[in-house]
């Protein structure tokens, strides 16, 4: 019996680049960065003042009611709207969603920090303490619940999980949607990622870590400069984005359009080190090589390949290892571009993101570029084609992506043009 195949029918997006599908992606396209000074809370005591924001956000354009949003952290807000959107693209309502055989994975790994910050910064002050904390501190921060209030929303009753494999979350969340569909267990899933922590906290703690870029605060649009030789770290974001994932049959006997099909997942792990990647890249190449596998493809067959490409010393070396490890003679000639150089790191959201732009690669035959990359760093092994500074049109039928997460998580989706 053959398997069942797994489209996508809908799309939505909140990001640095975008508040919507055809925003972020005209940005990204154009070789355009989000990244910009910090305005979400005070960052003078910090090394750090550059963060990829989202910009001129209003929930409430989706019909949301006021008093439900004062209920959810930022994290949560963005994740409803990005579903918002890909529900309607899909060709749903709030109504004819609840009579489906219907899924929510979520890819979330910090949660909603801004949330514990305030909590921590009461409980520690005497005039609050902690008989004055805000009862609702502990739904509106744990990762959970930006699922929660989807469901809640929607009156979605099917199952919802929350995964949280670092910044593989989205990647991971997508593939293991697409995996439920074709079990049977689900005919459609709504799938991505979500991430909002620009606060102190956090943005201290990675700082701390020497992850985070601090060289650049006053050209933060150059900040985020994946493979080149004079990056020094990652630029911290948030944003969300949702696809609608939907079983073939399903798709077609409603009469959805469809953007490109999930070929193939795969998952991995590098047993290594809690934050550095294995340096030979021989832990995600073991994903990548299951997801070749799961789509039934060749390494020859994938024309891109949206790179996790954090703008870090470790993870640029490392992938671009790993890329030669799976793709071999064929990672020459294979386009590659990191368009965290322009979103920055949405953590648990990036692989969602990057997954929505390979489908945006394939239907519009465009490759975004990696911008900022102005010298290679050939010493360390980033020698391939990562599509500096300027987009290149390019038909594309198969795009692949990974993620790699702290503790080793490694994820990687294959997609592939839809052909009936």
């Amino acid at each position: 019996m053959s398997r069942r195949r797994v489209v996508i029918t809908g799309m939505g997006c909140v990001s640095p680049v975008g508040n919507t599908v055809d925003e972020a992606w005209n940005t990204v396209k154009n070789g355009e960065s989000g990244i910009g000074t910090i305005s979400l809370f005070d960052s003078s005591a910090l090394k750090v003042h550059i963060a990829g924001e989202v910009k001129n956000f209003d929930v409430e354009r989706y019909g949301i009611d006021h008093r439900a949003i004062r209920k959810m952290a930022r994290f949560s807000q963005f994740l409803l709207a990005a579903s918002a959107q890909a529900i309607d693209d899909a060709g749903y309502t709030k109504d004819t969603l609840k009579s489906e055989k219907i899924g929510l994975m979520v890819g979330c790994c910090l949660g909603g920090m801004d949330v514990a910050e305030e909590g921590f910064v009461k409980y520690f002050d005497s005039a609050f303490g902690p008989d004055r904390l805000p009862p609702l501190t502990t739904p509106m921060m744990i990762s959970n619940e930006a699922a929660a209030n989807v469901n809640l929303y929607y009156g979605l009753q099917g199952l919802s999980w929350t995964l949280n494999t670092a910044c593989a979350s989205g990647t991971d969340a997508i593939g293991l949607a697409a995996d439920l569909i074709r079990s049977g267990r689900l005919d459609m899933a709504l799938s991505g990622g979500t991430e909002s922590a620009i606060n102190g906290f956090t943005v201290g703690t990675f700082t701390a870590l020497q992850a985070l870029s601090i060289k650049r605060n006053d050209e933060p649009k150059k900040a985020s400069r994946p493979f080149d030789k004079d990056r020094d770290g990652f630029v911290l974001s948030e944003g969300s984005a949702v696809l609608m994932l939907e079983e073939l049959e399903h798709a077609k006997k409603r009469g959805a359009k469809i953007y490109a099909e999930i070929a193939g997942f795969g998952s991995s792990n590098d047993a290594y080190h809690i934050t550095a990647p294995l340096k030979d890249g021989s832990g995600a190449a073991l994903a990548m090589k299951e997801a070749l596998s799961d789509a039934g493809l060749q390494p020859t067959d994938v024309q891109y390949y949206n790179a996790h490409g954090t703008s870090t010393k470790a993870n640029d070396k490392g992938e671009s290892a790993m890329l030669k490890l799976v793709f071999a003679e064929h990672a020459k000639k294979l386009k590659i571009s990191s368009t965290k150089s322009m979103t920055g790191h949405l953590v648990g959201a990036a692989g969602a993101i990057e997954a929505l732009f390979c489908v945006k690669t394939i239907t519009d035959g465009f490759i975004a570029p990696t911008i900022n990359l102005d010298a290679p760093d050939i010493e360390n092994g980033c020698d391939l084609d990562y599509v500096p500074n300027k987009g290149v049109a390019c038909a594309v039928d198969v795009a692949a992506s990974a993620s790699l997460g702290f503790g080793g998580h490694n994820g990687a989706l294959i997609l592939k043009r839809y052909v009936d």
